[in-house]
């Protein structure tokens, strides 16, 4: 027995120990595993909190950063304003991608400070603080807020001086984005759950604004909240003090449904608002309760998840900064295209001008070397008038190119002759038309009103943007052809529907090019046309001046075909009576290679009581012409056309004169330069030319030279009669600073028998007046920009004197500030006309008549 209990004690003792050690090991392996849950869940906390805290301090630094860019943008905006005008700024700021651009003004009051230039007026929280600020020289983001009340965040820069934009002087610009803009800058952050909402405090507590998550305060005061929960004062205080101190500050916080959150808040730049980001401490909660199982694999599985949650997060926070990267990169090359855009508009811009400037330095050049022959100077001088009323209404389109893009352009309704605006445009294009050696036909087809109410600068516009763009894209020898026909106008009879086509055969354009032709500053990046120089802008403002005239245009072309492109116009007819017109009907045959100006020809004239025969063959008007010569119908008057296919007029012109004999006309019709025309036909026994196009009024007035009893006829406006003023003794003021100006009005005045006396300023004018006798002076000619007293004040001074005369003197502005709201101000200021320079003499002989009181 003994030896058996020998045999099982160590048995016990070894199945004691076993049990003891299992004991012992479960004893101290479950004070491990709950020391280490304790271990790891504080390692946890620790680790989200700092996790957290860097995040949101990231987060608050990008958004720091993306304020800190768009305060350079503002203040980059700054120094263009100094060289850009307000359209410009406009195009610059939405390039920025700001809805809204203001110019700072600081003596105005606190509504008005901000003076719009992109989007409504805005109006400051705090205009005082804003005051300040830009006084100190210092950037700024504020809150504000639009006409509508929407909440805007305010981003100012102040000027290094005074800027002046749109007439107006501020010190700085003010630029504005939605006070949503702080929400989209953080969607990728809310969107991947690193930060669930946010709000932006100022350092007393107030909420600015906050994202419709930011569920962790009630009401308006977010330290006033912090301080009614349990154990919030203490919290609050150390917040307040951070935020006095401009530091930073994170605290734990639990919401009122027990859940967990991380609060961090940080410094906005360049303002006095501080950021609170609030995360959720839900995703390490999660890992905390998977810790019960098993202290090893869950502090192996915590690392997975940790160094996944990590890799993810930086993963994503790469793909993030690359994609922010690429759009800040989209951005800059959006507005450096932008900028391109302006740049090449200015280089390219001198193709436009040159266009009537050709025909005014080659007119000069022609007329010095023909000062000896009346008549040539003559036409010289009339075709540098023509042109230089192009050049001058093309720059007045450019000036007005903002007007015309915020769709506030202005029409100057006036009675226009269509013939002489035809006219004219042959005229300026005919030296491009003839460099490059192209076929130019005009047609006129059932034109009964030639006299319309429209204006006249815009339609002249509207035609040479055209017939430029064909001229400019068609190659040498192209052809170019343009179609003037009219037809019932669905707004009644007192209107025509004019139809303006213009038809080439160029290098034509793509379809898809074609939906973005009216554009500004678009061009079609082709090998096709990179020789083809110009702005990019023509058809874009021929757009916008065809719908202010309430017209439509259309564009067809294909690429190696050529463009057409067809303007419709509804004008008023003119209340003009036309005299009757009416020719001798001579038998007479016209000559043209093409069928449709032959018969459009054949129909005026017919029109005009002449039955015209007509062929397009050369050949056949010889048999013709042969035919009829011995009969009672021979042709008494030939109009053959210059140019045709496979003939030469002056050619045909001559064998009909061998037929025919002298006792015939034979005249030349061509839309080439009348001069050409006439030296060409030199001592080829032909007796005159007619210019195309072949307006009734043309046919009417050429042919009565040849046909009826007054062989001097000429059309209305072809030489203008010169106007008998009754202006002789009439002592008028002329204030005007620029000694060239002033040579100038002496000598084109002078001669209307005015006695002219100079007031080199308004201040002097003022002077001459106020010192002159009761009617001493019957008129001023007021220049605008003067310096010490412009001719606005010097108007409003004279005005109000207590004189007699003060009120009757006229008083007409005489100046290159020739917009609506200068003709407009200068009424305002008791002028009585405007008159835009360069001085058109019959103008202000007119003005001076009509306002200047009668001779006692």
């Amino acid at each position: 027995m003994e030896v058996v209990r020998m045999k099982h004690r160590p048995m016990r003792m070894l199945v004691c120990s076993l049990v003891g050690i299992a004991a012992l090991c479960v004893v101290v392996f479950s004070v491990v595993t709950e020391h280490m849950q304790e271990k790891g869940a504080e390692t946890i906390r620790y680790i989200g909190e700092s996790y957290m805290s860097s995040m949101s301090r990231q987060v608050t630094m990008h958004l720091g950063a993306t304020l800190d860019l768009r305060i350079d943008q503002v203040s980059d905006m700054v120094e263009e304003a100094r060289s850009l005008n307000a359209e410009q700024l406009r195009t610059s700021a939405r390039a920025r991608q700001f809805d809204y651009l203001a110019l700072y003004q600081p003596d105005m009051p606190p509504e008005k400070t901000l003076y719009p230039i992109l989007g409504s007026r805005l109006v400051p929280d705090d205009p005082e603080g804003l005051k300040n600020h830009m006084e100190a020289g210092e950037d700024r983001i504020d809150m504000g807020r639009d006409q509508l009340d929407g909440r805007i965040i305010l981003i100012s820069a102040p000027a290094s001086g005074e800027i002046t934009v749109d007439g107006r002087t501020g010190t700085g610009l003010v630029a504005g984005v939605w006070s949503s803009y702080i929400d989209e800058n953080l969607q990728h952050e809310l969107e991947a759950g690193m930060v669930e909402s946010w709000a932006v405090i100022r350092a007393d507590g107030g909420i600015v604004g906050r994202a419709p998550g930011f569920h962790v305060s009630e009401g308006p005061d977010f330290l006033a909240w912090l301080r009614g929960r349990e154990n919030g004062g203490d919290i609050a205080s150390e917040l307040q003090k951070a935020m006095e101190e401009g530091g930073e500050f994170s605290f734990p916080l639990t919401t009122e449904s027990g859940e967990a959150n991380h609060v961090y808040c940080g410094p906005v730049p360049a303002s006095s608002w501080y950021l609170l980001l609030n995360t959720s401490y839900g995703p390490v909660n999660s890992g905390i309760d998977g810790l019960g199982s098993s202290w090893t694999s869950t502090a192996f599985g915590g690392c997975a998840v940790i160094l996944i949650a990590l890799l993810t997060v930086f993963g994503w926070y790469i793909a993030v900064t690359r994609r922010q990267l690429h759009d800040l990169e989209e951005a800059r090359r959006a507005a450096e295209e932008a900028s391109q855009a302006k740049s090449q508009f200015l280089s390219n811009m001198s193709h436009d001008i040159r266009t009537p400037l050709n025909g005014i330095v080659g007119m000069t050049a022609i007329a010095r070397s023909n000062t000896d022959d009346p008549e040539v100077m003559t036409r010289c001088l009339s075709k540098i008038t023509s042109s230089s009323r192009h050049l001058l209404g093309l720059i007045n389109d450019i000036l007005d190119m903002a007007k015309i893009d915020s769709g506030r352009m202005t029409l100057n309704m006036e009675q226009v002759s269509l013939r002489e605006v035809m006219q004219e445009l042959v005229t300026i294009v005919q030296q491009q038309v003839k460099l490059k050696s192209q076929s130019f036909d005009v047609y006129i087809d059932n034109i009964s009103v030639e006299d319309v109410c429209c204006d006249s600068v815009r339609l002249n516009q509207i035609f040479l943007n055209l017939l430029s763009n064909a001229i400019k894209f068609t190659p040498e020898g192209g052809n170019i052809k343009v179609t003037l026909y009219e037809s019932p106008s669905p707004k009644g009879d007192g209107y025509i529907r004019s139809h303006l086509q213009v038809k080439d055969n160029g290098v034509g354009m793509s379809e898809e090019f074609v939906s973005h032709i009216f554009e500004s500053f678009v061009r079609e990046d082709s090998a096709r046309v990179h020789k083809a120089q110009g702005a990019g802008v023509g058809m874009a403002i021929t757009k916008h001046i065809v719908d202010a005239m309430g017209g439509a245009i259309r564009v067809k072309s294909q690429v190696g075909v050529g463009t057409e492109v067809d303007v419709i116009l509804d004008m008023e007819k003119a209340a003009v009576s036309e005299s009757d017109m009416h020719l001798p009907n001579w038998p007479m045959l016209v000559v043209d290679d093409d069928e449709s100006l032959c018969m459009s020809a054949a129909a005026t004239l017919k029109s005009l009581g002449v039955h015209a025969d007509w062929t397009t063959d050369p050949n056949e008007a010889l048999e013709m012409a042969e035919k009829q010569k011995n009969s009672s119908g021979a042709y008494r008057l030939y109009l053959v056309d210059w140019h045709m296919p496979g003939a030469d007029g002056i050619e045909v012109a001559k064998e009909l004169r061998e037929i025919a004999g002298d006792n015939v006309r034979i005249l030349l019709t061509s839309a080439y330069d009348k001069d050409d025309m006439e030296d060409a036909a030199k001592d080829c026994r032909i007796d005159g030319e007619i210019a195309k196009p072949l307006f009734k009024s043309t046919l009417y007035y050429g042919l009565m030279k040849y046909m009826g009893d007054s062989p001097e006829a000429e059309p209305p406006g072809e030489e203008e009669a010169e106007e008998e003023h009754d202006l002789a003794g009439r002592r008028v003021i002329i204030a005007e600073d620029n000694d060239l100006n002033w040579e100038i009005a002496e000598e084109l005045l002078s001669e209307l028998g005015l006695e002219l006396v100079r007031a080199e300023n308004g201040r002097v004018c003022v002077e001459l007046f106020g010192k002159s006798e009761p009617g001493e002076y019957d008129g001023v000619l007021m220049d605008l920009r003067m310096p010490e007293m412009t001719g606005y004040e010097a108007s409003s001074v004279i005005r109000a004197m207590d004189r007699p005369d003060a009120k009757t003197i006229a008083i007409i502005a005489m100046s290159a500030d020739a917009f609506a709201e200068d003709v407009q101000r200068c009424l305002d200021c008791g002028m009585n006309a405007h008159s835009a320079k360069p001085i058109d003499v019959k103008t202000v002989a007119m003005l001076l008549e009509r306002y200047m009181p009668e001779k006692k």
